[in-house]
């Protein structure tokens, strides 16, 4: 395959270079890495002071050892929805810290200062704080939690690829999120619990950590999932839908807002009317968000089964791998045969081939959509690179865990066009014969010239 460019390209002179090099010192890794970095680090350290301001050295290491409950079984969640093509740890370590720490700070800091106006604007101290939590607050919380979705979306656009990465990427932020504010509202429970004297069940940091730690976990979590969704909705557009890839984001996170306040409202609706909004909107909307989410889920297995057998035929893989790589339980099988049987490196191997596996399927499926960029190519070519690196430890696994969870091997047809007979699963792989050819696009068999 060609590599030389099209048209001829422009050497730029010694001046010039210096000048574009000085120009664009900002982009490299390490400086983008340690702004990012300091930024979160400052925000951290910011949001520590406040909260412990508010709640008292105490108050605060109550609530901090509260308020961390439901942060492992959260991200656990949300890690398993993320199984069928697991994004890089790094990615929700910044979105948990962006939502700990620079989101809780923004929402600290804009909160009081717009209750404050509207308290001296207006001389009602109590309307104030209604309006700021009803008005104000899902608005600045919302928009705070959706700057990490949108960051990923335009920097980490090779790991943002669906509906499932939206969801994982908002539902981890408003995590980090909520962790900081059960911080803050445990701690100040607490110290109200010693100023009154209130022990045990009745006391008021019981109230609050069974509604905000039993009851509703999953709250902050569910408003910015439907940012998320916009997100995910949008990245499955063509980039051509301008339009669309603005709108649907916009509308995720308007219905984020309203979900946010009706929740916060729901104290003003009677005096059951928090059980209400409970009952009515929040347990129905979970339900249809966790249905939408593993569906999706699901979705994203048929396209694997559905877009690997191509490579399979041109002999990148074996023909079992793609009913393998559409199913977890052979996912799963498949790096315990390695891990058993040659140890946790293979396993690793397994585990990374099967992810390269799950991108190669994403990425042949966005371009049969007409989704595909400019370097649909290069990386396709990278993916099968990384696939064929690691094809003498994984094949022998996946091949062991296709005959594990099918019942009845049944044989691989015959392929005439690309001159090789067909063989049950199970068997030795054979590379087809002929001369390398190049690639195709994706709307055509793709060809192998690593064979003989």
């Amino acid at each position: 395959m060609a590599t030389s460019p099209p048209y001829p390209t422009h050497h730029a002179g010694p001046a010039e270079g210096a000048t574009r090099r000085r120009a664009r010192w900002w982009r490299r890794k390490w400086v983008r890495y340690g702004a990012l970095g300091a930024l979160l680090a400052t925000s951290g350290l910011v949001i520590l002071a406040l909260v412990r301001e508010q709640t008292g050295t105490e108050g605060f290491l109550v609530g901090l050892g509260l308020a961390v409950f439901p942060v492992p079984l959260l991200v656990a969640v949300f890690r398993w929805l993320d199984r069928v093509d697991p994004g890089p740890w790094r990615n929700l370590l910044f979105a948990f810290a962006w939502g700990a720490c620079a989101a809780a700070l923004i929402a600290i800091v804009a909160n009081s200062f717009a209750t404050r106006w509207i308290a001296t604007a207006t001389a009602d101290p109590t309307n104030a704080d209604t309006l700021g939590a009803t008005v104000i607050a899902p608005v600045v919380e919302e928009s705070a939690k959706a700057a990490a979705v949108l960051l990923l979306f335009l920097f980490r656009r090779r790991d943002f690829t669906g509906i499932v990465d939206g969801v994982v990427i908002a539902g981890v932020t408003a995590t980090g999120f909520a962790f900081t504010e059960n911080i803050l509202y445990l701690g100040t429970a607490f110290g109200t619990d010693q100023l009154n004297g209130d022990h045990g069940f009745m006391s008021v940091t019981a109230a609050t950590f069974f509604v905000r730690v039993v009851m509703s976990p999953f709250a902050h979590p569910l408003f910015t999932v439907l940012t998320g969704i916009g997100f995910g909705i949008a990245a499955l557009s063509a980039e051509r839908h301008h339009v669309r890839r603005v709108l649907l984001p916009l509308t995720g996170l308007l219905l984020a807002m309203g979900m946010h306040a009706m929740w916060n409202g729901s104290s003003n609706f009677g005096e059951f009317g928090f059980f209400a909004v409970y009952a009515v909107f929040m347990v129905p909307a979970f339900a249809l968000l966790t249905w939408l989410a593993v569906r999706s889920r699901q979705r994203e297995l048929r396209t694997v089964r559905t877009e690997l057998p191509a490579y399979a035929a041109a002999g990148w893989l074996s023909p079992p791998e793609p009913h393998v790589l559409g199913s977890m339980r052979a996912r799963r099988i498949a790096r315990q045969y390695a891990a058993r049987h040659l140890g946790r490196p293979a396993a690793r191997s397994v585990a990374e081939y099967e992810a390269y596996a799950t991108s190669l399927a994403f990425l042949r499926h966005r371009g049969r959509d007409g989704r595909a960029g400019a370097d649909f190519a290069v990386r396709e070519r990278e993916l099968l690179h990384e696939l064929w690196s690691r094809r003498e430890v994984a094949r022998p696994a996946l091949g062991y865990a296709a005959r594990a969870t099918a019942p009845a091997p049944a044989p691989w047809p015959a392929h005439p066009a690309h001159g090789y007979v067909g063989r049950p699963y199970g068997e030795p792989h054979r590379e087809p014969h002929g001369a390398p050819a190049p690639y195709s696009t994706y709307n055509r068999p793709v060809y192998n010239p690593y064979g003989p």
